[in-house]
């Protein structure tokens, strides 16, 4: 059976703004399910640092695709949130892209959405009001939860993780370390090598 092919879709957190390619959990994602005898090919990434849910869907548009997809993940909303964007547009907009993501896939239960790491922890946000922006984070991801269950897509939650290791990031202050997108990896890696084993792919 020939190797699984994986989409991540996302924004500077899938991409892995300031650390090395193999740093990207997306590729550590890869090595883990490689790791565990399920052949997976290299991710195919779309993500680009500051995209919000509707620039995510307009770079798609323009991206050849080529269903379907063994593993399609999921990571958007941080820079809506980040914008001052609403939730009832986030919602609208997340809830086409999973649509998409779930075609994609040509299976709900072959899409991982993974939860908005809370920056309002890490340096960066020095100055700012950290209480404030953890609610809103709190809120969006409670919407990315709620349509992704309601997608029967699998979800997978990073934040809390994010906010436990605050200082595990890059020299901007902001975006995760390779490190702290290795616990990323891990925690997403059973939801996945179970979306791939159970719908055969793994070899």
């Amino acid at each position: 059976m020939p190797a699984a092919t994986f989409l991540a879709l996302g924004d500077s957190y899938t991409i892995g703004e300031g650390v090395a390619e193999d740093g990207r959990w997306p590729v550590q994602l890869v090595a883990r399910l490689r790791a565990a005898h399920i052949e997976v090919q290299a991710p195919r990434i779309i993500a680009t640092t500051g995209w919000t849910t509707d620039e995510l869907s307009a770079a798609m548009d323009a991206t050849d695709l080529a269903p379907r997809y063994g593993l399609v993940t999921l990571l958007i909303g941080v820079n809506n949130q980040y914008r001052g964007r609403s939730q009832g547009e986030y919602r609208e907009q997340l809830l086409a892209l999973l649509e998409r993501a779930i075609a994609l896939a040509g299976d709900a239960r072959r899409v991982v959405v993974v939860s908005i790491p809370d920056w309002g922890v890490t340096p960066f946000a020095e100055g700012r009001d950290r209480a404030a922006i953890a609610h809103e984070i709190d809120a969006f991801n409670a919407i990315a939860r709620d349509e992704a269950h309601r997608a029967f897509a699998r979800w997978v939650d990073v934040t809390g993780m994010s906010r436990e290791h605050a200082g595990e990031v890059v020299d901007d202050g902001l975006h995760p370390s390779a490190r702290e997108y290795a616990r990323w990896a891990d925690a997403i890696l059973p939801e996945a090598r179970t979306a791939l084993r159970e719908l055969s792919i793994a070899r």
